[in-house]
């Protein structure tokens, strides 16, 4: 039986229409457009309008993401979405959601929790269905609405987040040179009560339901395991940096950013960067740089792309994979 891989066929993102500058926030908080920019990179994001859910966000990008791969929603096997703001509490998931506005009836769709590294997860779980002979078409989505997560009294946080989803299609394929190469993702729980987003009422003493950030451990925790995981993938599969077309890291913070990049020697032209016009949108972070390059023009059929996360969990992840767009 011929070997099966799983490639990346298509690519597409949805943000949505309001745009928030540094500037907005002077109104409202003790901050700058100088202080956000200098520590973060970040000058606008974009917020969703309160009547918009977050599979509305993923539709508009689940939709687009199928008709660049020209299929339609009947060829499509299954829907995962990450995500960290769902629509619901518990259930039902945004996948089921989005799924049913997508047309898609009668087929698996479920969401999974792995914060900022979400799309990495997502594709190492799409792989996993391809090479097993699972599924043949399988629609991924990283949607955010982080909006409705945030405190927009802490002034540490809420400007550093934006609302957006990317989607991908990843298909069935016998070429290894049009393949997702390979994924790594890992997590450590022992760093939960550095990221998180309480329950409401889970304890006496438990602080609003809101994203909680302990900014400088984080960062410190995200330049030393994002170089590592990059230099790991990397040698395991006997790859220089300079053999990568580009790097689309998490969109998290510039100087995280370009602390792993010179760490591990990648050009400037070899970055991918829309942090400074998004924000962090979590899970929806690596499809929209990747979809930025596409839609630019820059992105070629072949090319090689080194995708890396990290996110509360702690989790983390990277990729190598050829776009088959």
């Amino acid at each position: 039986m011929e070997q099966l891989f799983a490639s990346l066929k298509s690519i597409a993102s949805y943000v949505p229409s309001q745009c928030v500058s540094n500037k907005d926030f002077e109104k409202t908080l003790d901050t700058s457009d100088e202080w956000i920019s200098k520590r973060t990179g970040i000058q606008t994001r974009y917020f969703a309008t309160p009547e918009q859910n977050t599979s509305d966000l993923a539709y508009e990008a689940g939709k687009l993401a199928i008709e660049r791969a020209n299929l339609t929603p009947n060829d499509i096997d299954v829907v995962i979405v990450a995500t960290l703001s769902p629509d619901y509490l518990t259930m039902p998931s945004t996948a089921c959601i989005t799924a049913h506005k997508l047309g898609i009836h009668n087929k698996p769709a479920f969401d999974i929790s792995s914060a900022c590294s979400g799309f990495i997860y997502l594709l190492d779980i799409a792989k996993s269905f391809i090479q097993s002979r699972t599924y043949k078409n399988i629609l991924i989505i990283g949607a955010e609405k982080v909006s409705s997560v945030l405190d927009f009294q802490d002034r540490g946080t809420c400007v550093l987040f934006g609302d957006g989803s990317g989607a991908a299609v990843v298909s069935a394929t016998t070429e290894k040179s049009k393949s997702i190469l390979d994924v790594h993702v890992a997590a450590n729980g022992q760093y939960a009560d550095l990221l998180y987003t309480p329950r409401l009422g889970a304890t006496s003493n438990s602080p609003k339901q809101c994203l909680q950030m302990k900014g400088n451990e984080v960062f410190k925790q995200a330049v030393k395991t994002l170089a590592q995981d990059v230099k790991d993938i990397l040698e395991h599969n006997a790859i220089k940096p300079q053999d990568v077309n580009f790097f689309v890291p998490h969109q998290a913070n510039l100087r995280i950013i370009n602390a792993v990049g010179e760490m591990l020697d990648f050009s400037p032209e070899q970055i991918v960067l829309t942090v400074q016009k998004y924000g962090n949108t979590s899970a929806a972070s690596i499809p929209m740089a990747i979809d930025e390059i596409y839609t630019q023009g820059k992105l070629k059929n072949g090319d090689l792309l080194l995708l890396d996360a990290f996110g509360g969990g702690f989790t983390w992840g990277s990729a190598l994979v050829y776009f088959n767009g």
